[in-house]
């Protein structure tokens, strides 16, 4: 009798611990969480982009790509544009979010609403370079095979309005 209770109450105690762990949500759910949140803020708040993974959006088919976090939390910042493409950040530093391009001539950056936004830039192409304008005629800073990165686009933070990609 004693082996049977002794049994029930370490049955009893298991299945409570089990229970306990699978109804505390885990460090991994609760950032899940937070990124989808995250990607759902920021689709409310520029709309017309299709969710690519839990921390990118495309627009367009994929033509404009935004990265809104760095992949490797607590790394310092250092450009990180996938090659084929050049980037633009929010902050200086290369401070995410990060949108990117590659395709060669105008864009207008407040299609995605990037303009106003460009605070550092990263260009990964083998050749050409690209050139930041506040309008069409006024050349701000240029990024490319010769020049790849601009870690702060001061005193032009914020300014851009329009990108056009020199294409050799």
């Amino acid at each position: 009798m004693v082996n049977s209770r002794a049994r029930r109450i370490l049955l009893a105690a298991v299945l409570a611990w089990l229970l306990a762990i699978l109804c505390t949500p885990t460090a991994a759910l609760a950032e899940n969480t937070a990124h989808q949140r995250q990607l759902a803020d920021y689709l409310a708040a520029h709309p017309g982009g299709t969710v690519v993974n839990d921390n990118e959006i495309s627009y367009q088919g994929g033509r404009f790509v935004v990265t809104l976090r760095r992949a490797e939390v607590g790394t310092t910042a250092t450009a990180d544009c996938p090659w084929g493409w050049y980037c633009f950040y929010e902050w200086p530093n290369f401070g995410y979010p990060r949108g990117r391009l590659s395709s060669c001539g105008w864009q207008n950056l407040a299609t995605w609403s990037w303009q106003y936004r460009v605070e550092s830039a990263h260009y990964n192409l083998g050749s050409g370079y690209v050139s930041f304008y506040y309008y069409f005629d006024q050349r701000l800073f240029d990024v490319g095979a010769g020049n790849r990165v601009r870690s702060d686009a001061s005193p032009y933070r914020n300014w851009a309005n329009y990108v056009y990609r020199y294409c050799p």
